[in-house]
């Protein structure tokens, strides 16, 4: 028998189903190709993606600083700016955006730097237990690191992010800064 006239039926009425393949004796399922069409990876859940989301957290915190990256990070209120619950939030997830601007390099470089920045959220997500958003700005030495620093940096830059959200939420003071007047001696 000619091996073209061994393959499976392709009609679209049988693409979605389960094929069933014989090899050596053994039978063998090979799934469907519809991966999760109805909900979304939960990695996408985690980011932001939303220019209105950004410029929410830029506004609502102020510059932060690690060893190779700058962050900003906000709670995330339970209803958006209309009065509706936001779309594509879970409401305890943190999520996380990345900015890589065109000073860190060529377009190369920015894809790589934010291709590791996100396996390494992916792996840290878990210390942020809190509806907080963050945003990341990696420095041109990012780019020279080494993967576990990278893991490193982000994991300590979460667990600073998780304490001061749990302060927020709790109602202790923030730290503020000294007035001029209060240094001033009484004359």
């Amino acid at each position: 028998m000619h091996p073209i006239q061994s393959l499976p039926d392709m009609t679209p009425s049988s693409q979605n189903q389960p094929k069933i393949a014989e090899a050596a004796g053994s039978v063998l399922a090979v799934p469907s190709r519809d991966f999760g069409a109805a909900c979304p990876p939960a990695c996408l859940l985690c980011r932001l993606r939303k220019h209105a989301d950004y410029q929410r957290v830029y506004k609502a915190s102020r510059k932060n600083f690690a060893k190779q990256m700058s962050y900003f990070f906000s709670l995330r209120p339970a209803l958006g700016p209309d009065g509706t619950s936001l779309r594509h939030a879970t409401p305890d997830a943190a999520r996380v955006g990345l900015t890589v601007g065109k000073v860190l390099g060529k377009a190369v470089d920015r894809n790589r730097i934010k291709r590791r920045l996100r396996e390494a959220v992916r792996h840290q997500l878990p210390l942020l237990a809190a509806p907080v958003d963050v945003i990341l700005h990696p420095r041109r030495s990012a780019l020279d690191l080494d993967f576990p620093t990278i893991e490193r940096e982000i994991a300590t830059i979460f667990r600073a992010v998780q304490r001061a959200t749990e302060s927020q939420r709790t109602g202790y003071p923030k730290m503020q800064k000294p007035n001029a007047d209060s240094h001033r001696s009484n004359r």
